[in-house]
């Protein structure tokens, strides 16, 4: 086919074509022709830019949260050392695969198994860890759950420590131990769980069912060593002797890396039989002590304390002696914080006017009976004073006398203020701490005792319901509730990695911070789906604040952006 340009005039003006001419029984015949306009419209159109195609489709996927959490999974070879317990076929989707989207999951947006796929398909996981989206169903994932059991549970989180200890050099010198319970809403009337019990709820949900959950973690950024499931209604000193086994036989496995570790547990824990494992174990302790069961301790006057150096100490005194407690004479460290002090009588002042306030209706009401109901009785006013003094120390601050005149009930009651000053002499703000480690300073025994917060926040973010969330739970098995604890566990483990990582690397945040941040980070794909057109997909992220290009570029993560070339189809 020749084309070529042909000018003609119309009443003395160019005009521009262009057409085809072909030989038609052998003569020259224009076959075809089309108007191009005056030759100014010619050279406008050719220095115009070229017109983009409209997308068939864009495409928002979250990105850079799910892509740093996958990172992780493939320095912990997370997938690989599940299935290497699981003991499924080398078939389908891995046991090892639902587990990292389970914990993925519980990282950044809790669901329930049946809202999985639809989280995971708005996710770059899709592309990064490829699963047919019909094998995320709530069946398929309660199949592979099933595969797991404590024992193989507990085998693979040793395969993780030994990863954490060979490839991440986690710090093991200084250990801390605790417990909590999450509520669930399993019916009273179910038998099939054991480990879901009415108990003392952290939570004050007495009402409902609870689970128990024990934690090691290291002191630096909380990541979690060893976890164990255990029924609610378990005291919390009866759960560490069951644990003291585990303890000691993980000592083997760390022993690898470090020989001189000192485990940090709560007074809640204490017992005779406890201590004397711990004793005969190769760990070191720091613990406290129930300050009630050590008057002579609190009668120590503060001018016998001494200040502790340091600007994190700062206000904080401490008074050291030897004392026989727990079966053996130990180093005891009494010490004195301000800061405490203000928060607990702050406390303690709210509560006793709170409960004043409620005696004093029970007063006015007493004085003037409505008439309906039974009439009271100073037996059932005297069950009613009890209950609203439950709380700590209010019966020692609030005297009450419930007596009975002309028949009828009469209460009076006033604030203590002499056990008052006795508690803010001798009680608030003060800590008894005991160890084994002699050669420690003092300092070293209180800021290895105060890494106990860091557990307690870890437990704190497997309460939040947006972030490393233990909730919502829909299982009411036991073996399931295992599992469940697992995964969670291992979003635990993931977002405190994520979290050292990036402080290596300079920058500190929170976890919830740092994978809120993340969150916001969105892959854009704009889709051209035409076969007509040669438009590859054009993926952008989304606009980014400084921390976000901070993050990114700690984190390498433009690298899991497709590269050129990549179809539609593959989105």
């Amino acid at each position: 086919m020749a084309i070529s340009m042909h000018k003609k005039l119309v009443r003395g003006h160019p005009y521009w074509y262009a057409r085809e001419c072909q030989r038609v029984q052998g003569k020259p015949k224009i076959v075809w022709q089309k108007y191009l306009g005056k030759a100014e419209d010619i050279a406008a159109a050719m220095g115009a830019p070229a017109s983009i195609p409209e997308p068939k489709e864009i495409l928002l996927s979250d990105f850079a949260a799910p892509a740093a959490l996958y990172d992780l999974i493939l320095q912990l070879d997370l997938i690989g050392a599940i299935d290497r317990h699981a003991g499924k076929r080398d078939q389908g989707v891995s046991v090892g695969t639902y587990m990292a989207l389970a914990a993925i999951n519980r990282c950044l947006s809790p669901r329930s198994k049946a809202a999985l796929a639809e989280w995971y398909q708005g996710t770059v996981l899709r592309r990064l860890l490829p699963v047919p989206v019909n094998l995320l169903t709530s069946q398929r994932f309660w199949d592979h759950m099933s595969y797991l059991d404590a024992d193989k549970i507990s085998a693979i989180e040793q395969d993780l420590t030994r990863t954490l200890m060979d490839r991440f050099q986690i710090d093991l010198s200084c250990l801390l131990y605790d417990t909590t319970n999450f509520f669930t809403f399993i019916d009273s009337f179910n038998d099939a769980p054991a480990l879901a019990r009415r108990g003392k709820s952290k939570e004050k949900r007495m009402d409902l069912r609870i689970v128990g959950l024990a934690l090691l973690v290291t002191k630096d950024f909380h990541i979690p060593l060893l976890h164990q499931v255990y029924p609610g209604n378990m005291h919390d000193a009866t759960q560490f002797a069951s644990t003291t086994e585990t303890l000691v036989a993980r000592y083997r496995l760390f022993a690898q890396r470090v020989h001189d570790i000192t485990l940090v547990y709560d007074k809640g824990n204490n017992s005779q039989e406890n201590q004397t494992r711990l004793d005969n174990s190769s760990y070191h302790f720091v613990g406290s002590l129930s300050p009630v069961q050590h008057p002579d301790l609190l009668r120590i006057p503060l001018s016998r304390f001494h200040p502790l150096p340091g600007e994190d100490l700062s206000g904080v005194l401490a008074w050291r002696t030897r004392k026989h407690v727990l079966g053996a004479e130990r180093t005891i460290l009494v010490t004195f914080n301000p800061e405490l002090f203000l928060t607990q009588a702050a406390t303690i002042l709210r509560e006793l006017r709170k409960r004043t306030g409620k005696l004093r209706e029970l007063q006015r009401h007493l004085a003037h009976p409505s008439g309906r109901g039974k009439p009271l009785t100073v037996e059932s006013v005297q069950e009613q004073v009890q209950v609203i003094l439950s709380g700590r120390h209010m019966k020692e601050l609030i005297l009450v006398k419930v007596s009975g005149q002309k028949g009828a009930p009469h209460l009076s009651y006033r604030v203590d203020q002499t056990t008052w000053h006795r508690l803010e002499r001798t009680l608030l703000g003060k800590n008894i701490l005991f160890t084994d480690q002699q050669s420690w300073s003092d300092e070293e025994i209180v800021r290895a005792y105060r890494g106990q917060h860091h557990i307690e926040e870890a437990f704190k973010r497997m309460k939040n319901p947006h972030f490393v969330s233990w909730r919502p739970l829909h299982h009411w098995t036991d073996q399931k509730i295992r599992v469940h604890a697992f995964y969670c566990v291992l979003a635990l483990l993931l977002s405190s990695l994520l979290r050292r990582t990036l402080a290596q690397k300079g920058i500190e945040a929170s976890i919830v911070k740092i994978l809120s941040t993340l969150s916001n980070i969105k892959e854009v794909a704009l889709l051209y789906r035409d076969p007509r057109s040669r438009m590859q997909p054009i993926v952008r992220l989304s606009q980014t604040t400084p921390l976000q290009d901070q993050l990114i570029a700690a984190l390498g993560l433009r690298r899991h952006l497709p590269a050129v070339g990549h179809t539609s189809q593959e989105f």
